[in-house]
């Protein structure tokens, strides 16, 4: 349904440092792991979560120190998204834009456009988007278009999909091209004039992200609101691999909390298989096997994570063509490994838990749901394609938001 509210204005908290994030990232997991089940069965939009985000501090994590943010590491900011996907996924997504639309004004923005930004996310408000369009040619074809109005300001037009986080925003940065076919980025206040944001989404997974459709009818935006994101692939850059870290963080936090289900749904209400020959599910010596198997998995998937997260701080500190090109590698190859690993640990939580756990009342499938949906974000066969050209001939990948 096409709703035109706007979401409350929130009061935030300051995070201190890496310490005072990952804090308050454990606190809202335990949280929001409590009804997550039943928000996925019901399709519930996780109003009061968000609110409960925005004024935790930690969406403004990467603000600057300059303009009074803790500016965490890459590192802690994947771990915060690991820690929110394993207790509810759907919640961990709806930021994913939101943290990839601050690094824009960090890359691309005027110092005027960062103050004031800068201020609104401390302040806990959140940034939403609309970024793909379902009707183009290629997902990298934008016909969403920017026209100069006789008042100094734009006119903007077009439709939008899969635009997570805008039904709850306060402000949606909206991917358009001008009219000299330039790549731009408006932000757009939620309730402005000409948006409309239809909660249309209908994916079997990561139901509760609101990922519908938005609508831009002759939408105002003054000059002082748009920043030119072109001009962040004409040099070095860690969009791309910031952007896609996260989506990596949110599969390994998939896989995790799939995993952790199925210890629990063993341990619990499993029954033993007979020639076992033990009292209960957990001291089936084959399942113990797979279990450990899963888990060397899972270790590896968050160990790469870390690692990307690692080479983004690294090539941020002394950003170069090379180190933007091995953060954009490391970061590859966490997310080709972390997508098979959360579509292998949300299928095997079915075979090591049995019949009982395909029971739509205990809602297990959701994490296999989720994991199948997310995980179709950016085809990872394209990251491989990167990772061997650079492993083979040295080729450094090329300079985009998907990579």
């Amino acid at each position: 349904m096409a709703t035109t509210s706007t979401a409350p204005t929130p009061v935030a908290a300051v995070l201190r440092d890496d310490a005072d994030a990952l804090v308050q990232a454990r606190r809202l997991a335990d949280s929001f792991a409590v009804e997550a089940a039943d928000r996925d069965r019901e399709r519930r939009i996780p109003r009061a979560e968000l609110a409960e985000l925005s004024a935790s501090g930690l969406l403004a994590a990467t603000v600057p120190a300059d303009h009074g943010g803790a500016d965490v590491g890459t590192r802690t900011l994947l771990e915060v998204f690991r820690l929110l996907a394993a207790a509810d996924p759907s919640i961990a997504q709806i930021p994913q834009s939101h943290f990839a639309y601050v690094n824009v004004l960090r890359e691309s923005a005027t110092p005027d456009q960062q103050e004031f930004f800068f201020a609104e996310v401390l302040a806990g408000k959140r940034f939403g988007n609309a970024q793909s369009e379902t009707g183009s040619r290629t997902v990298q074809d934008i016909q969403t278009r920017l026209r100069p109005t006789e008042d100094g300001g734009f006119a903007l037009n077009g439709t939008k999909g899969y635009s997570t986080g805008a039904l709850l925003a306060h402000w949606i940065p909206v991917l358009a091209k001008d009219d000299a076919d330039r790549l731009q980025v408006a932000y757009v206040p939620r309730d402005a004039d000409g948006v409309t944001v239809i909660d249309d989404w209908a994916g079997m997974g990561q139901r509760t992200t609101a990922s519908g459709t938005v609508e831009l009818d002759d939408v105002r935006v003054p000059a002082e609101r748009i920043v030119p994101h072109h001009l962040t692939f004409q040099r070095p850059q860690l969009h791309g691999a910031l952007a896609q870290a996260l989506h990596a963080a949110i599969d390994v936090g998939i896989a995790g909390g799939a995993l952790a289900d199925a210890a629990e749904f063993v341990r619990t209400r499993s029954r033993p298989w007979g020639e076992a020959g033990v009292d209960t599910a957990a001291e089936d010596p084959l399942t113990i096997q797979r279990f450990g198997e899963l888990g060397i998995r899972l270790r590896a998937a968050e160990a790469l994570l870390d690692s990307a997260g690692a080479a983004i701080d690294d090539a941020r500190a002394d950003l170069t063509e090379d180190s933007a090109g091995a953060a954009s590698i490391a970061v590859a190859a966490a997310k080709a490994f972390a997508d098979t690993t959360a579509i292998e640990l949300t299928n095997a939580l079915f075979e090591v838990s049995g019949a009982r756990s395909s029971l739509d009342s205990a809602n297990l499938h959701r994490h296999w749901r989720n994991a199948r949906t997310h995980t179709l974000h950016d085809p990872v066969r394209w990251k491989i394609q990167h990772i061997g050209r650079h492993t083979l001939n040295g080729t450094l990948p090329p300079r985009h938001g998907q990579i």
